[in-house]
Order: structure tokens, then sequence, then C-alpha cells
């Protein structure tokens, strides 16, 4: 998430008074806080049925306001935070963004209002951007390039793999058996931990090259994308011809055009436009930006099926996602092999178009009576089968002919992509969704078969669009991304150690 720090010198890695560094120890509390990282994108979904009846939430579109804050401002800040970790100090950014992580989920836990809770999960994303890539970079600091660094990184990566399967899971555990506020005032005490670890065991660091940091074009590009989620959210609402839309797309273009501008005019922009030179940096991007908008999909729509239709308990619901997670996993293991021997075009290609096909059928199919093993398991395991192969070949793509300086710049652009996407496609297919309920709906209370039938027949629709975006990803990359089999297994391995 960003770039790597130089390696340690020979010998024992010190801290400046002498002690050694415990890298076991270092290691544990770098993972424990990449786990809450990850796990945050996912724990508070399975939570969402409990939280829309504790703050009386009726609204679809508001209530996905949850899950986009989060990865809105994670996603916006996530090249700031690197900025600020290389300039001011690894640690100190880490401890910085990790006492902010503790105190936004007390708040959070809380909350009062959707308002407030919303609020705590923006502050959330901010914190999160600041622990990531300084964790990742202290990771490497700590850890020897070679043998030792990579077990490290396999660590690391295998923590990021199954954070959203864990946050499910403990997700519906603390939901069922305590409270959903729980789902947020459990990262305080960890974060308390990780804050003290650090503290004692972690070094600090820091890059000599280094130069300044863009926070206006922060503050810019994560304002306009809050402003153009906000329209579309509550497009339904105020319409689509409104003042209050209309405005707020204004406002939208507006910051987003100045970001471009200052990004221009910058001498240490947020984002070099430079890299964008190269197609398959492009295609990996925009292929990332697409795959983001079209998965969220499936968590969100699905839990609410799950719950509020069929009335399966917070717990129940997190395990039913625990195949999808297995399946991701096995499809990256087959990308990684198939990478060196036909390229990532193939695997951009047919990984989308396969997690389209799967995202495809739970529109088709769906219904408030479907059946979880004929229809939705199958599904699910095809769309995560294609996004295991999609993940790995973005990565690949994303970093090859980068130079090695700017590799964790490439590899940061990537994952903030994914988590923009993410933000801007749940806002769009909850608003598309919330249309087709609303124009098929019968009149009468919410609670009747009719009006049921109308919501799910929404959320089908959501998941026709989610298709669309997974194959506009397959179509982008095919036309982009020229990267050779050669180039693609050296990217990769350069990615992995720039996360």
């Amino acid at each position: 998430m960003t770039a790597t720090a130089s390696p340690p010198g020979p010998g024992p890695l010190s801290h400046p008074d002498g002690r050694e560094v415990r890298k076991g120890l270092a290691l544990a509390v770098l993972a424990i806080s990449q786990l809450m990282v990850v796990l945050d994108v996912s724990i508070v979904n399975v939570a969402l049925p409990d939280i829309a009846v504790a703050l009386g939430v009726a609204s679809q579109a508001d209530l996905s306001w949850i899950v986009t804050g989060y990865t809105l401002t994670f996603g916006g800040f996530l090249l700031l935070g690197g900025k600020l970790a290389d300039r001011l100090g690894r640690r100190r950014v880490f401890v910085i963004g990790t006492a902010l992580f503790a105190v936004a989920s007390l708040l959070g836990g809380l909350a009062g209002d959707l308002g407030l809770l919303v609020g705590a999960r923006l502050l959330q994303g901010l914190a999160g951007a600041l622990m990531a890539p300084s964790a990742l970079s202290l990771l490497t600091v700590v850890f020897e390039e070679g043998r030792e660094r990579n077990r490290a990184l396999g660590i690391w990566a295998a923590i990021s793999a199954g954070g959203a399967a864990i946050g499910l899971i403990l997700g519906g555990v603390l939901t069922e058996y305590a409270s959903w506020r729980w789902v947020l005032f459990v990262n305080v005490p960890v974060a308390v931990l990780a804050v003290v670890g650090a503290l004692r065991v972690v070094p600090e660091s820091r890059d000599a090259r280094a130069r300044g940091f863009d926070v206006p074009g922060a503050l810019l590009v994560t304002g306009g994308l809050v402003a153009l989620v906000y329209a579309l959210v509550k497009g339904n609402d105020f319409g689509w011809s409104s003042g209050q839309t209309i405005g707020m797309l204004a406002l939208a273009v507006a910051l987003l055009g100045a970001f471009v501008v200052v990004q221009r005019r910058s001498t240490d922009p947020l984002v070099d436009f430079r890299l964008f030179r190269s197609r398959s940096v492009l295609g990996a991007d925009l292929g990332a930006l697409f795959v983001g908008a079209g998965i969220f999909a499936v968590f969100f729509f699905l839990v609410l099926w799950m719950q509020q239709v069929n009335g399966w308990s917070p717990l129940r619901a997190g395990f039913a996602f625990l195949p999808m997670t297995v399946a991701i996993v096995v499809g990256a293991g087959i990308a990684s092999q198939l990478l060196g021997r036909v390229g990532p075009r193939p695997l951009l290609v047919g990984g989308p178009a396969l997690a389209a096909a799967g995202m495809l059928v739970l529109g088709l199919r769906l219904d408030p009576t479907a059946s979880y093993l004929t229809i939705v398991l199958p599904s699910l395991v095809t769309v995560a089968l294609g996004m295991g192969l999609t993940f790995v070949a973005l990565t690949s793509a994303a970093v090859a002919g980068v130079p090695q300086e700017d590799a964790g710049v490439a590899s940061a652009l990537l994952n903030a992509g994914q988590q923009v996407g993410g933000a801007l496609g749940l806002a769009i297919l909850t608003a598309v969704s919330v249309a087709r309920t609303e124009a098929v709906a019968p009149a009468g209370p919410p609670a009747t078969p009719g009006y049921v039938s109308a919501v799910v027949e929404g959320w089908g629709v959501g998941f026709v669009v989610a298709a669309g975006f997974l194959a506009a990803a397959a179509v982008v990359s095919a036309t982009l991304v020229r990267v050779s089999r050669r180039e693609a297994a050296e990217a990769l391995a350069v990615a992995g150690a720039v996360g």
C-alpha cells in the first residue's frame, strides 16, 4: 500500500535504546491491526438488520451509508496515509491511526441515531487509511528481504484474505449473543493492545527520500466522492431532477475537477497521473473500480434477504458466506499457478465473466423462497472463484512495467480504486433496487407478501446491474491490459513485497 522502506542492516534489528526487536511480537501487533481494518469492511454487514431496527432506519438507501461511509474515507485517504507514514514516521502514524480507530469505534457503538453512526464509520475509514499502509511498511522494515519477509507477508496476505469471512462470522456471533453495538466496541480493547504493543515492540522508521504530502488533494477527492454518493443514495427520495440532487452532483463534479487540477499542478501530487500512461496500469485500476462496484452487492443484499426476508439469525447468515471465502482462496491459488503460463489477460477476462455469471443467476432466480443450497450457494461459489482469479491477475497487471520506486504507489492505487468502486457501486445498486421496488410494489403496508416480493425483485435488479459492472471489468481488461507471462509473474512477486 506504500513504498517499502530501506531494509534493515546486517545483524539483529534494534531499538534506539539497544533492545533487540522481537520480530514475532511485532508481527502479531501489525497483523492484529490489519485484521481490524479488513474485517471492519464486513463485520457490520450481518448487524445491518439489527441496526435498522434499533435506530429506526426504514430506508435501505440510508442503511447503505453504514457500509459506504467506511469504504469511502478508507479509499479516499489511503494514498495520503502512505505518504504521511513515510514522511512523519511509520510507527507514529500507525499509533495515531490505531488510537483514532478506537475512538471512532467507541463513538459508533454509542451512537443513538444513524447520522452519528455514519459519522463514526467515516472516521473509522480515515483511521484505517492511516493504519494500513504504515503497518505494511513497518513489516518490511522489521523483516529482512528474502525468506523471512516472504513468510511474514504470507501471514499478512492470509489475514487479508480471511478478514472478510472472520468479520461476517464474528459480526454474527456478537450481534446474536451480545448486541450490534459490540461489532464496534470489540475494536476498542484490540486497538488499545495494538497501540501499547507498537510503542513497546515496533521500531520507528521513516523514508529519508519522502517529500511532501497532498492533504488538499485527499480532501478534494474524498469530498467529491461523498457528494457523489450522497446524490446517488438520496436521488430516489429527492427526485433525480430536483435541486438537491442536481446541486450535489454539481458539487461532486466541481470537487473532483478541482482535484484533477490540483494534482496536475502539485509538485508532490497524491496521484501521479504519469502512471496512467501505462495501458496495463490504467486497465488494472479501472478493472478494480468495476470489480469493487459489482462485488459489494453480494454481502449487502443477501444479508438483508437472509435476515429480513427469511428470518435467519445473524450467526447463521455469517456462516452462510463462509464457502465464499474458501472459494476465493481456491480461485487465487489457481490463478497463481496459471499466471506464469497464460499471462493476466485470460484471467482478467475469465474471472470477472465467471463472477458476472454467478451474479446474474442471483439477479434472475432470487425470490423470497429461493433455496440457499440450489441457488444462493452455487452462485456465491461461482462469484468467489471468479474473484479469486481476478484479484491475483489485477495485482500483477497493476505493477507490471512500473519502476520499482513506484510499485508501492501503483499497488495503493489498485486498493484505493477497489474501495472507491465498492462505495460508488453500492450507492448505484441501492438506488436502482429501491427505484425498482417503488415501481412494482403494491399499495399497502411493507409487511405484506406482495411488498416483500417487490423488495426482493429490486435486489434482483441490483444483482443484474452488478453483473454488468463485472462484465465491464472484463471488457476494460481485455481492451487495455498488455502484459506478458514473464512480466506478470515478476510483477506478482513485486506486488507481494509492497502490499
